[in-house]
């Protein structure tokens, strides 16, 4: 089964420039775009019956889909207005596209689809890829031939979706990919001075962490033996080391494990603080 990349568009700037970077996405996998607006009836607008108010929701997102095939021609686009709770339709929609992509502002919270509860739901929810993209978003980054950025965590299996992501997403821009690996010292080295000296005399957590980054990088470099590969890695907070290499990234790429907690089901610090203050596209990548 062919699967679409689904692009979800509720009217704002942010959605919009989400709609442009999917038809570009699109047209590189050759694969069809799929187009989602979800509505609702509002009954306060008592002059305003559904049928009224669903043909103004088609008008809206039909107007946006005219521009972006002018754009593409060559790209089959299919349009789904869905009178549904937004978080519920959208979650859907992942789970039978290649990637959902929607519309976020950087540096705050994020907005439209992304709401509170409803961004929470989606992409700890989407069994797919949800890339978020800014409104300032543009295609010159993807020209100018910047690296696509992943961040490696844990094993090479806990790693593989998303490494895959990376690079077939790197290879399809003829782009470089950096990997970035970032470290702490356990707290048994941080309170123990004899700890310390005999990782001292060991050489260092530097090296094993080199390796392990190595380790995980060797299948994907095999695969994709055209996609250059910087490999980095840093001791510091793995967030703040993402968000400073993405400064010049044309995507970030993040691994997500969502955690059910009393309050409901969060993604990780990680993906959490990308999200908000990466100055590029993020696509958050699911992995068990």
């Amino acid at each position: 089964m062919t699967r679409p990349i689904t692009a979800g568009v509720d009217g704002t700037e942010e959605s919009l420039a989400a709609l442009d970077w999917a038809a570009r996405e699109a047209v590189r996998r050759r694969l069809p775009l799929r187009v989602v607006h979800v509505w609702r009836y509002e009954e306060s607008l008592a002059t305003a019956d559904r049928g009224t108010q669903h043909g103004w929701a088609s008008q809206g997102v039909r107007e946006a889909v005219r521009t972006v095939s002018g754009r593409h021609p060559e790209l089959e686009v299919a349009v789904d207005v869905l009178e549904d709770g937004a978080a519920r339709a959208l979650a859907g929609a992942a789970a039978e596209a290649e990637m959902l992509v929607l519309g976020s502002r950087g540096h705050g919270r994020v907005v439209g689809f992304l709401v509170g509860s409803v961004g929470q739901h989606v992409i700890t929810e989407a069994a797919r890829p949800v890339v978020l993209v800014r409104a300032e978003d543009r295609p010159a980054a993807e020209a100018a031939g910047r690296d696509v950025v992943v961040g490696q965590h844990g094993s090479p299996e806990d790693s593989a979706d998303v490494l895959r992501f990376a690079f077939e997403t790197a290879a399809l821009r003829g782009a470089a990919v950096r990997a970035v690996r970032a470290w702490t010292l356990p707290p048994v080295f941080a309170y123990s001075p004899g700890s310390l000296k005999l990782l001292d005399d060991e050489g260092g957590l530097q090296p094993y962490e080199r390796q392990a980054l190595a380790d995980a990088l060797a299948p994907w470099r095999e695969r994709f033996p055209e996609v250059p590969v910087a490999e980095q890695v840093e001791m510091g907070s793995a967030g703040q080391v993402l968000l400073e290499t993405a400064a010049q990234a044309q995507l970030l790429v993040v691994g997500r494990r969502a955690r059910r907690t009393a309050v409901g089901t969060r993604i990780g610090s990680v993906a959490y603080g990308v999200l908000h203050h990466a100055p590029c596209p993020v696509a958050v990548v699911p992995h068990e």
